[in-house]
This record gives C-alpha cells, structure tokens and sequence, in this order.
C-alpha cells in the first residue's frame, strides 16, 4: 500500500480509537484528565515519523517529505471527521451537554458568578456542534501534521549527491 495513504489511516483510526478510549472512560468528564485527549498529538506525530521514513525510502527530499506529511495528515483527517461525527451523534449524543455541566462545575469551583458562568459558557456554545467538533479535529490534525512534517523531515529524508 501507499505509505502516505497508510500512514494517514494508521494515524486516523489510531487518533479515533484515543477518542473513543476517552468516550468508553469518561475522562472527557474529568477536568483532571481531560487533557489526556492530548495524546492524539503524540500518537500522530509517531505516525508522521513511521510514514516519511517509508518515503524517504523512496527517495523523498526535504520539500517532499513536507508534502507527503501533509497528505497524511489530510488523509487521517478525513478518518477523525467521520469518526467524531460518529463520536457525538450516535455514540456519545449527550457528549456537548456533559462538557456543559462539567465546565460549569469547573468554573464554579473557581469561583466565577452566574453572569460569568453564562458568558463562559455562550462563549463556548459556537464550538459545541458536531461539525464544528469535527472540523476542529481536522484542522488540528492538518496544522499539527504540516508542522510536524518540516520537523521530522529534517531528519527524515533522501540525502541528496554530495551529502553525508
């Protein structure tokens, strides 16, 4: 197969599995490990670095490589739509209103008054759709995967003639 093809699946089904770990869990609940989400980043830039090995093998320079991370993340990206879709319409539908009541108990916690709370939360409510959701994780996966690319490229790629 492709390496930019199965590298951006690996990464895709990787980072959506992370999501429904998180679901199953319930972690997304739990302003303490909420952040593990995270983790996503780590597992796609292993993915990167397993992928532009793979081209560089087949003879991909620096500019290239950068191109074929980006493919990658492109292709994974288009897994993480369909997959988070999956994630807060079907399997997790209550999924926006659980963040809801956890955000408010995290704000109120700290302290913040009712008319904070509210502004808080309407501030967060654009954000709080599926597709909004989803494209957010597209974008995320794209940007993190051309700037992990020109990194990882600079280490992972053909040298040219006359190089060591």
């Amino acid at each position: 197969m492709n390496p930019i093809l199965s590298a951006g699946l690996l990464i895709g089904v990787l980072c959506s599995v992370w999501t429904f770990v998180m679901g199953f869990t319930g972690w997304y609940k739990d302003p303490a490990l909420a952040n593990v989400f995270f983790a996503v980043i780590l597992i796609e830039i292993g993915g990167l670095i397993w992928g532009l090995r793979r081209t560089a093998a087949q003879g991909r320079v620096y500019g290239g490589q950068i191109l074929a991370g980006t493919m990658m993340a492109v292709v994974a990206g288009v897994i993480i739509i369909a997959s988070s879709l999956v994630f807060t319409t079907i399997v997790f539908p209550d999924y926006f209103n659980e963040v809801e009541r956890t955000y408010r108990a995290t704000l109120q916690q700290q302290g913040k008054t009712e008319a904070e709370i509210a502004a808080a939360l309407q501030a967060s409510a654009a954000s709080a759709t599926p597709m909004a959701q989803a494209m957010s994780g597209f974008v995320g996966t794209l940007v993190t995967g051309i700037v992990a690319s020109a990194v990882i490229a600079i280490f992972v790629r053909r040298r040219g003639p006359g190089t060591q």
